[in-house]
Protein backbone atom coordinates (compact mmCIF):
# COMPACT_ATOMS: atom_id res chain seq x y z
CA UNK A 1 0.00 0.00 0.00
CA UNK A 2 1.32 3.56 -1.09
CA UNK A 3 2.56 5.00 2.53
CA UNK A 4 0.20 8.11 1.72
CA UNK A 5 -2.66 5.52 3.08
CA UNK A 6 -1.29 3.99 5.94
CA UNK A 7 -4.29 5.13 8.05
CA UNK A 8 -6.06 3.69 11.01
CA UNK A 9 -10.07 3.48 9.69
CA UNK A 10 -12.29 5.99 11.92
CA UNK A 11 -14.94 6.18 11.23
CA UNK A 12 -16.07 9.51 8.43
CA UNK A 13 -18.13 12.04 9.46
CA UNK A 14 -19.49 14.66 7.20
CA UNK A 15 -17.28 17.43 8.82
CA UNK A 16 -14.00 15.82 7.91
CA UNK A 17 -15.76 15.42 4.23
CA UNK A 18 -16.39 18.81 3.97
CA UNK A 19 -13.24 19.74 5.05
CA UNK A 20 -11.54 17.96 2.33
CA UNK A 21 -13.93 17.82 0.12
CA UNK A 22 -13.01 21.34 -1.48
CA UNK A 23 -9.10 20.74 -1.53
CA UNK A 24 -7.98 18.43 -4.18
CA UNK A 25 -10.91 17.40 -6.32
CA UNK A 26 -9.79 16.02 -10.04
CA UNK A 27 -13.33 16.06 -10.68
CA UNK A 28 -15.77 18.81 -11.86
CA UNK A 29 -18.44 19.63 -9.80
CA UNK A 30 -22.30 20.46 -10.48
CA UNK A 31 -24.08 23.24 -9.83
CA UNK A 32 -25.34 21.93 -6.52
CA UNK A 33 -22.12 20.93 -5.29
CA UNK A 34 -22.11 17.29 -6.33
CA UNK A 35 -20.02 15.64 -8.89
CA UNK A 36 -21.53 13.63 -11.86
CA UNK A 37 -19.22 10.99 -13.45
CA UNK A 38 -21.02 10.58 -16.77
CA UNK A 39 -20.33 7.38 -18.28
CA UNK A 40 -20.54 6.64 -22.56
CA UNK A 41 -21.32 3.41 -22.98
CA UNK A 42 -19.91 1.95 -26.98
CA UNK A 43 -21.43 -1.37 -27.62
CA UNK A 44 -18.76 -4.32 -26.65
CA UNK A 45 -17.86 -2.39 -23.80
CA UNK A 46 -16.51 -4.42 -20.48
CA UNK A 47 -19.36 -4.06 -18.07
CA UNK A 48 -16.80 -5.31 -15.16
CA UNK A 49 -15.13 -1.46 -16.24
CA UNK A 50 -18.62 0.58 -15.95
CA UNK A 51 -19.21 -1.28 -12.40
CA UNK A 52 -15.74 -0.82 -11.42
CA UNK A 53 -16.16 2.66 -11.61
CA UNK A 54 -19.47 3.11 -10.19
CA UNK A 55 -19.60 0.87 -7.14
CA UNK A 56 -16.90 2.94 -5.00
CA UNK A 57 -19.25 5.64 -5.94
CA UNK A 58 -22.76 4.04 -4.18
CA UNK A 59 -20.29 3.15 -1.47
CA UNK A 60 -18.56 6.57 -0.83
CA UNK A 61 -22.27 8.27 -1.04
CA UNK A 62 -23.72 5.37 1.71
CA UNK A 63 -20.89 5.70 4.21
CA UNK A 64 -20.54 9.38 3.87
CA UNK A 65 -24.67 9.71 5.01
CA UNK A 66 -25.28 12.04 1.60
CA UNK A 67 -24.81 12.23 -1.85
CA UNK A 68 -21.36 13.02 -3.03
CA UNK A 69 -21.49 11.68 -6.10
CA UNK A 70 -23.96 10.64 -8.81
CA UNK A 71 -23.64 8.78 -12.11
CA UNK A 72 -25.29 8.65 -15.65
CA UNK A 73 -24.84 5.79 -18.55
CA UNK A 74 -25.35 7.48 -21.99
CA UNK A 75 -25.64 6.10 -25.06
CA UNK A 76 -25.56 7.50 -28.70
CA UNK A 77 -29.29 7.29 -29.31
CA UNK A 78 -30.33 6.43 -25.81
CA UNK A 79 -31.30 2.94 -26.19
CA UNK A 80 -29.53 0.00 -24.51
CA UNK A 81 -26.05 -0.76 -25.35
CA UNK A 82 -25.10 -4.51 -25.51
CA UNK A 83 -21.92 -5.02 -23.12
CA UNK A 84 -19.54 -7.77 -24.43
CA UNK A 85 -20.84 -10.17 -22.23
CA UNK A 86 -24.54 -10.02 -23.97
CA UNK A 87 -26.16 -8.16 -21.47
CA UNK A 88 -27.28 -4.17 -21.05
CA UNK A 89 -28.55 -2.21 -18.30
CA UNK A 90 -31.69 -0.85 -18.38
CA UNK A 91 -31.30 2.71 -17.99
CA UNK A 92 -29.33 5.00 -20.66
CA UNK A 93 -29.84 9.12 -22.34
CA UNK A 94 -29.10 10.07 -25.25
CA UNK A 95 -25.85 11.91 -25.51
CA UNK A 96 -27.58 15.09 -27.22
CA UNK A 97 -30.43 14.96 -25.21
CA UNK A 98 -28.86 15.63 -21.50
CA UNK A 99 -26.62 18.72 -20.17
CA UNK A 100 -22.89 18.98 -21.52
CA UNK A 101 -21.34 16.05 -19.52
CA UNK A 102 -18.58 17.89 -16.75
CA UNK A 103 -16.68 14.61 -16.10
CA UNK A 104 -17.34 11.88 -19.37
CA UNK A 105 -15.40 8.69 -19.60
CA UNK A 106 -15.89 6.69 -22.78
CA UNK A 107 -16.21 2.96 -21.93
CA UNK A 108 -15.49 0.77 -24.79
CA UNK A 109 -13.45 -2.53 -24.93
CA UNK A 110 -13.70 -5.39 -28.06
CA UNK A 111 -13.45 -3.75 -31.40
CA UNK A 112 -13.86 0.02 -30.40
CA UNK A 113 -12.57 1.20 -33.88
CA UNK A 114 -15.65 -0.20 -35.36
CA UNK A 115 -17.65 2.29 -33.16
CA UNK A 116 -16.30 5.44 -33.90
CA UNK A 117 -19.12 7.71 -35.14
CA UNK A 118 -18.68 11.28 -36.45
CA UNK A 119 -21.29 13.19 -34.28
CA UNK A 120 -20.23 11.33 -31.51
CA UNK A 121 -16.39 13.01 -32.19
CA UNK A 122 -18.25 16.25 -32.71
CA UNK A 123 -19.80 16.23 -28.87
CA UNK A 124 -16.95 15.31 -27.43
CA UNK A 125 -14.59 17.78 -28.74
CA UNK A 126 -17.41 20.29 -28.19
CA UNK A 127 -17.16 19.09 -23.95
CA UNK A 128 -13.53 19.48 -24.80
CA UNK A 129 -14.10 23.28 -25.59
CA UNK A 130 -16.64 23.50 -22.70
CA UNK A 131 -13.68 22.60 -20.46
CA UNK A 132 -14.96 19.23 -19.54
CA UNK A 133 -12.60 16.67 -17.72
CA UNK A 134 -12.87 13.99 -20.29
CA UNK A 135 -11.86 10.01 -19.55
CA UNK A 136 -11.44 6.73 -21.19
CA UNK A 137 -12.06 2.99 -19.86
CA UNK A 138 -10.34 0.63 -21.16
CA UNK A 139 -10.55 0.93 -25.06
CA UNK A 140 -12.05 4.45 -24.89
CA UNK A 141 -9.07 6.10 -26.12
CA UNK A 142 -9.85 5.19 -29.72
CA UNK A 143 -12.50 7.45 -29.70
CA UNK A 144 -10.39 10.20 -28.25
CA UNK A 145 -7.72 9.75 -30.81
CA UNK A 146 -10.17 10.06 -33.56
CA UNK A 147 -11.36 13.20 -31.40
CA UNK A 148 -7.70 14.58 -31.47
CA UNK A 149 -7.84 14.80 -28.03
CA UNK A 150 -5.09 12.72 -26.41
CA UNK A 151 -2.57 14.60 -28.19
CA UNK A 152 0.33 16.02 -26.04
CA UNK A 153 -1.29 13.75 -23.07
CA UNK A 154 -0.01 10.61 -21.40
CA UNK A 155 -2.46 7.92 -21.34
CA UNK A 156 -3.15 4.12 -20.37
CA UNK A 157 -5.36 1.46 -21.66
CA UNK A 158 -5.56 -2.49 -21.23
CA UNK A 159 -2.35 -3.94 -22.38
CA UNK A 160 -3.85 -6.23 -25.25
CA UNK A 161 -4.70 -3.11 -26.71
CA UNK A 162 -1.69 -1.43 -27.15
CA UNK A 163 0.02 -2.99 -30.00
CA UNK A 164 -3.22 -2.04 -31.94
CA UNK A 165 -3.72 1.20 -30.89
CA UNK A 166 0.39 1.93 -31.36
CA UNK A 167 0.12 1.04 -34.94
CA UNK A 168 -2.90 3.58 -35.63
CA UNK A 169 -1.25 6.72 -33.50
CA UNK A 170 2.72 5.99 -32.74
CA UNK A 171 2.94 9.29 -31.67
CA UNK A 172 0.97 8.46 -28.84
CA UNK A 173 2.65 8.52 -25.42
CA UNK A 174 1.43 5.45 -23.38
CA UNK A 175 1.93 4.12 -20.29
CA UNK A 176 1.41 0.25 -18.47
CA UNK A 177 0.23 1.88 -15.59
CA UNK A 178 -3.45 0.72 -14.20
CA UNK A 179 -4.32 4.29 -14.88
CA UNK A 180 -3.36 8.12 -15.93
CA UNK A 181 -4.48 11.00 -15.05
CA UNK A 182 -2.92 13.99 -17.08
CA UNK A 183 -4.54 17.98 -16.55
CA UNK A 184 -8.05 16.96 -17.48
CA UNK A 185 -7.56 13.82 -18.96
CA UNK A 186 -8.24 10.08 -17.14
CA UNK A 187 -7.48 7.21 -18.55
CA UNK A 188 -7.70 4.25 -17.20
CA UNK A 189 -6.94 0.14 -18.42
CA UNK A 190 -10.00 -0.92 -17.24
CA UNK A 191 -11.28 -4.00 -15.52
CA UNK A 192 -10.94 -3.36 -11.94
CA UNK A 193 -8.46 -1.24 -12.36
CA UNK A 194 -11.42 1.26 -12.39
CA UNK A 195 -11.65 0.95 -8.73
CA UNK A 196 -7.96 1.77 -8.08
CA UNK A 197 -8.91 5.01 -10.38
CA UNK A 198 -12.11 6.20 -8.55
CA UNK A 199 -10.58 5.16 -5.36
CA UNK A 200 -7.60 7.83 -5.99
CA UNK A 201 -10.00 10.53 -6.82
CA UNK A 202 -12.39 9.66 -4.02
CA UNK A 203 -9.16 10.06 -1.78
CA UNK A 204 -8.28 13.75 -3.40
CA UNK A 205 -11.42 14.85 -2.78
CA UNK A 206 -12.87 13.26 -0.02
CA UNK A 207 -9.58 12.04 2.15
CA UNK A 208 -7.77 8.89 2.52
CA UNK A 209 -9.98 7.70 5.38
CA UNK A 210 -13.27 7.82 2.97
CA UNK A 211 -11.69 6.13 0.48
CA UNK A 212 -10.06 3.43 2.56
CA UNK A 213 -12.82 2.79 4.05
CA UNK A 214 -14.49 2.47 0.99
CA UNK A 215 -11.98 0.20 -0.11
CA UNK A 216 -12.61 -1.69 3.07
CA UNK A 217 -15.87 -2.78 2.29
CA UNK A 218 -14.91 -4.37 -1.34
CA UNK A 219 -12.50 -6.82 1.17
CA UNK A 220 -9.63 -5.47 -0.78
CA UNK A 221 -6.38 -5.65 0.64
CA UNK A 222 -5.83 -1.97 -0.16
CA UNK A 223 -5.70 0.48 -2.40
CA UNK A 224 -2.95 -0.11 -5.85
CA UNK A 225 -0.99 2.51 -6.65
CA UNK A 226 -1.14 4.00 -10.43
CA UNK A 227 1.89 2.82 -11.16
CA UNK A 228 1.50 -0.50 -10.10
CA UNK A 229 1.64 -3.07 -13.37
CA UNK A 230 -1.31 -4.06 -15.26
CA UNK A 231 0.15 -7.48 -15.95
CA UNK A 232 1.75 -10.19 -13.67
CA UNK A 233 5.54 -10.30 -13.74
CA UNK A 234 7.06 -12.13 -16.34
CA UNK A 235 8.48 -14.43 -14.17
CA UNK A 236 5.07 -15.21 -12.95
CA UNK A 237 3.45 -15.81 -16.28
CA UNK A 238 6.65 -18.36 -17.36
CA UNK A 239 6.92 -19.41 -14.37
CA UNK A 240 10.48 -19.03 -15.07
CA UNK A 241 13.35 -17.15 -12.64
CA UNK A 242 16.59 -17.03 -14.47
CA UNK A 243 17.32 -13.73 -14.84
CA UNK A 244 19.05 -13.62 -17.92
CA UNK A 245 16.85 -15.87 -19.98
CA UNK A 246 13.75 -13.60 -18.54
CA UNK A 247 16.21 -10.59 -19.70
CA UNK A 248 16.05 -12.05 -23.26
CA UNK A 249 12.27 -12.89 -23.62
CA UNK A 250 11.26 -8.94 -21.95
CA UNK A 251 13.54 -7.69 -24.96
CA UNK A 252 11.78 -10.10 -27.27
CA UNK A 253 8.50 -8.85 -26.23
CA UNK A 254 10.01 -5.29 -26.48
CA UNK A 255 11.04 -5.79 -30.16
CA UNK A 256 8.37 -7.35 -32.00
CA UNK A 257 7.97 -4.62 -35.05
CA UNK A 258 11.91 -4.93 -35.26
CA UNK A 259 13.28 -8.06 -34.44
CA UNK A 260 16.94 -8.02 -32.59
CA UNK A 261 19.50 -10.72 -34.13
CA UNK A 262 19.47 -13.95 -31.58
CA UNK A 263 23.22 -13.16 -31.30
CA UNK A 264 22.32 -9.69 -29.90
CA UNK A 265 20.21 -10.78 -27.67
CA UNK A 266 22.32 -13.30 -25.94
CA UNK A 267 25.35 -10.42 -25.93
CA UNK A 268 23.15 -8.37 -23.76
CA UNK A 269 22.16 -10.88 -21.53
CA UNK A 270 26.17 -11.70 -21.12
CA UNK A 271 25.82 -15.30 -21.66
CA UNK A 272 26.17 -16.88 -24.94
CA UNK A 273 24.35 -17.99 -27.89
CA UNK A 274 24.90 -21.62 -27.13
CA UNK A 275 23.94 -21.03 -23.57
CA UNK A 276 21.03 -18.53 -24.87
CA UNK A 277 19.73 -22.28 -26.90
CA UNK A 278 20.30 -24.14 -23.56
CA UNK A 279 18.02 -22.08 -21.29
CA UNK A 280 15.13 -21.61 -23.97
CA UNK A 281 14.98 -25.62 -24.27
CA UNK A 282 15.82 -26.22 -20.68
CA UNK A 283 12.78 -23.92 -19.77
CA UNK A 284 10.47 -22.90 -22.60
CA UNK A 285 11.30 -26.43 -23.85
CA UNK A 286 11.92 -25.03 -27.67
CA UNK A 287 14.77 -22.92 -29.31
CA UNK A 288 14.91 -19.09 -29.26
CA UNK A 289 13.74 -18.53 -32.56
CA UNK A 290 11.14 -20.87 -32.81
CA UNK A 291 9.67 -18.94 -29.32
CA UNK A 292 10.16 -15.27 -30.60
CA UNK A 293 8.58 -16.33 -34.14
CA UNK A 294 5.42 -17.61 -31.67
CA UNK A 295 5.70 -14.11 -29.93
CA UNK A 296 5.69 -12.30 -33.62
CA UNK A 297 2.62 -14.73 -35.40
CA UNK A 298 0.07 -14.20 -32.15
CA UNK A 299 0.95 -10.45 -32.45
CA UNK A 300 -0.10 -10.64 -35.79
CA UNK A 301 -3.24 -12.67 -34.79
CA UNK A 302 -4.34 -10.27 -32.28
CA UNK A 303 -3.67 -7.19 -35.57
CA UNK A 304 -5.78 -9.18 -37.68
CA UNK A 305 -8.66 -9.51 -35.09
CA UNK A 306 -8.56 -6.32 -33.76
CA UNK A 307 -7.43 -3.91 -36.45
CA UNK A 308 -8.17 -3.07 -40.18
CA UNK A 309 -4.67 -2.70 -41.29
CA UNK A 310 -3.94 -4.63 -44.60
CA UNK A 311 -1.96 -7.55 -44.33
CA UNK A 312 1.12 -6.18 -45.60
CA UNK A 313 1.02 -3.65 -42.96
CA UNK A 314 0.40 -6.68 -40.02
CA UNK A 315 3.38 -8.23 -41.48
CA UNK A 316 5.53 -4.90 -41.58
CA UNK A 317 4.50 -4.65 -37.64
CA UNK A 318 5.39 -8.32 -36.79
CA UNK A 319 8.90 -8.06 -37.71
CA UNK A 320 8.27 -9.56 -41.26
CA UNK A 321 10.04 -7.53 -44.04
CA UNK A 322 8.25 -9.33 -46.99
CA UNK A 323 4.64 -9.99 -47.12
CA UNK A 324 5.00 -13.39 -48.83
CA UNK A 325 7.45 -14.98 -45.89
CA UNK A 326 4.79 -13.58 -43.33
CA UNK A 327 1.78 -15.66 -45.36
CA UNK A 328 4.16 -18.94 -45.26
CA UNK A 329 4.96 -18.46 -41.46
CA UNK A 330 1.57 -17.51 -40.22
CA UNK A 331 0.11 -20.73 -42.04
CA UNK A 332 2.86 -22.43 -40.95
CA UNK A 333 2.25 -22.08 -37.71
CA UNK A 334 -1.87 -21.50 -37.46
CA UNK A 335 -3.04 -24.26 -40.15
CA UNK A 336 -4.84 -21.32 -41.58
CA UNK A 337 -4.06 -18.36 -43.61
CA UNK A 338 -4.64 -14.96 -42.93
CA UNK A 339 -6.84 -13.88 -44.89
CA UNK A 340 -8.68 -16.59 -43.67
CA UNK A 341 -8.10 -15.92 -40.44
CA UNK A 342 -9.78 -12.54 -40.82
CA UNK A 343 -12.93 -13.94 -42.21
CA UNK A 344 -13.93 -16.29 -39.49
CA UNK A 345 -16.49 -15.22 -37.37
CA UNK A 346 -15.96 -14.36 -34.18
CA UNK A 347 -16.47 -16.09 -30.76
Amino acid sequence: MDSSLQTSLQPVSNANIVQTQTRNSLLQADDDGVITLSFLLLPEYAMMSLLSAIEPLRVANRLAGREIYRWQCLSEDGEPVYASNQMALQTHQNIHQVDPPRNIFVNSSFHPQRYVNEATVKWLRRLNRMGSTIGALDTGCHLLAQAKLLKGYRITMHWEAVPVFQEQYPEQKISSELFEIDAKRITCAGGTAATDMVLYLIQSHCGVDLALQVCDQFIRQGIRKKSDKQRLALAHRLNIHNPRLLKVVALMEQHIAAPIKLSQLAERAHISLRQLERLFKLCLDCAPSQYYLRLRLNRAQQLLAESDLQISEIGLASGFNSTAHFCRSYRRHFGTTANMQRQQPEL
